[in-house]
């Protein structure tokens, strides 16, 4: 083995893809000492995308006062990458663990990462801005982010005021015509791994209102409200939002940046490997190894572990998976790309028993399959 490039997502609640990255390669350099070895850690958009793009591409952090769920200051960070990238991720200033002691969804707001991206905005450096949709706690289709930016929601009797997810059902009006200029003078991506539409039983208030702390009740009043605001908008704007893919993403926030902002909706590792931009190194690239907390039929539609795969057929390269659980119904993950998937899971336990030994796992899984190659290479 000369060349081995490592671009695993995280294993969720055990370790993040750095953790991982660093544990593939301290295993494969015990039978590998002289192979080189390039790590591109993977997130979805969620905590820890801002850390992969810049352990990837030269930048650094910036840290900024801005609000929180409910209104309050909190300090959220920005990655500023040196080609001109902005990374924001929703989840450091709305994100769900800000609001587990005193979850109320009805009130949350994105108001925050509307700040984060005006600031973003107003950079003479910036050239693009990538926000990371994962994670979040509100539901108010963006509304916070559009009226941080400028734009003036109304209701019936004129009044102005900032929706929320229990207020959407209000909105009358909707003027764009005080939004910020800089918006049309940027390109903005949402890393978007969720297909969910803004409403309806697959919309973002059913789907992801309950782990948010909303109630049946409160769920159907938010997706009513979703429904006004995607009539509004269309009414208004004359952009139609009701069936965007990715427009339920973050409690409806994608469908709110595509309206508002004009964004443009992608999967994760899409925006990954354009920004990183990998294939570059794949010449004589000897393997790829990829892997995430479980693999299943969701990996194939668009997550990270297929847009690696794709990756790898189109340059001929060989890709394996390291991953903790193997679902059903994953073989044409061989078809899209991979070589071999490979569980870290020694013994059949409770996921509560195996977390604990998740690292020694890896690292025992790593060993075991290196000195296999090394073996039958010989």
């Amino acid at each position: 083995m000369k060349k081995i490039i490592l671009m695993p997502d995280s294993f969720k609640g055990t370790m993040s893809s750095i953790e991982v990255s660093k544990i593939m390669e301290t295993e494969i350099k015990k039978v590998y000492p002289d192979a080189s070895i390039l790590a591109y850690p993977i997130a979805d958009g969620g905590e820890g995308t801002i850390d992969c793009f810049l352990k990837a591409k030269k930048g650094h952090l910036k840290k900024m006062w801005v609000s929180d769920p409910y209104g309050e200051s909190i300090e959220a960070e920005l990655g500023l990458l040196e080609n001109g990238d902005v990374i924001i991720e929703v989840a450091s200033c709305i994100g769900l663990p800000l609001t587990e002691d005193k979850p109320i969804p009805g009130i949350a707001t994105s108001f925050g990462v509307g700040e984060q991206i005006k600031a973003a905005l107003n950079s003479p450096t910036t050239k693009r801005i990538i926000i990371g949709l994962g994670g979040s706690s509100t539901t108010d289709g963006g509304c916070g982010i559009a009226a941080a930016l400028g734009v003036k929601f109304t209701d019936s009797e004129g009044k102005e005021f900032i929706p929320v997810g229990e207020t959407l059902i209000n909105i009358k009006n909707i003027d764009i015509s005080g939004l910020n200029p800089q918006v049309a003078q940027k390109q903005i991506i949402a890393m978007c791994d969720v297909e969910n539409s803004l409403y309806g039983s697959k919309g973002a208030a059913f789907i992801f209102g309950p782990q948010k702390g909303a109630d049946i009740d409160l769920i159907k009043k938010i997706d009513a409200g979703l429904r006004n605001l995607s009539s509004v908008v269309l009414n208004d704007l004359e952009i139609d939002i009701s069936q965007l893919t990715g427009g339920g993403a973050a409690g409806g926030i994608g469908a709110g940046l595509y309206a508002f902002l004009g964004a443009k909706l992608q999967p994760g590792i899409d925006t990954i490997l354009e920004t990183v931009q990998v294939e570059k190194e794949l010449s004589n690239t000897d393997l790829i190894i990829t892997g995430e907390g479980k693999i299943d039929s969701q990996s194939i539609e668009g997550k990270v572990i297929a847009g690696i795969a794709r990756m790898a057929k189109r340059n001929q390269v060989p890709a394996i998976a390291v991953v903790g659980d193997i679902g059903e119904n994953i073989e044409s993950l061989y078809d899209t790309g991979i070589s071999g998937i490979f569980s870290i899971n020694r013994v059949a336990k409770d996921f509560q028993i195996t977390k604990k030994n998740s690292k020694a796992d890896l690292s025992l899984t790593l060993y075991n399959l290196f000195h296999f190659i090394k073996t039958i290479s010989s």
